[in-house]
């Protein structure tokens, strides 16, 4: 089966990878808001990767926590959408990274999360990124990622 015939959702289980269920908000918040066909999510960070890049957390460790954002902001888009073959394109992801001031490699840390989006998308997961550093983040999370997403009406 070629990988143009598998959903995001299979091509997901064969890299090894479940979706989690979506995480509740932390404040006064939803996790995503639907204006038309496109999707904005809020940025999610993880409950496994905490810490600053260039002091407590390495940029392969990093590149983890933003790799398992993504996840989290998939598990969003699906609860939104029914199912992620519905994704027309991934629009623009914005990462957030937890760093020393020194730390200059946070966009090595978002290809976590951009490897994923293409490697379950292929060119519609493609997509413009910001990747900023920050002094911290909320639950001193090491790295929060938040997408938009355009969908098939």
């Amino acid at each position: 089966m070629e990988n143009q015939a598998k959903t995001p959702e299979q091509i997901l289980e064969e890299l090894g990878y479940t979706l989690p269920e979506p995480r509740q908000a932390v404040g006064n918040y939803v996790g995503c808001v639907r204006v038309g066909n496109l999707l904005f999510t809020a940025g999610q960070g993880t409950n496994e990767y905490r810490g600053s890049l260039g002091k407590d957390v390495t940029i392969e460790v990093g590149y983890d926590a933003a790799r398992q954002c993504m996840l989290n902001l998939l598990a969003v888009v699906k609860q939104e959408v029914g199912e992620l073959s519905r994704v027309k394109r991934i629009v623009k992801i914005l990462g957030f990274v937890n760093s020393e001031p020194d730390f200059t490699d946070q966009p090595k840390v978002m290809n976590g999360a951009s490897d994923l989006l293409v490697a379950v998308f292929g060119e519609k997961g493609k997509h413009g990124r910001s990747a900023v550093g920050m002094a911290q983040l909320p639950l001193n999370n090491a790295v929060e990622v938040e997408m938009i997403v355009e969908i098939e009406e």
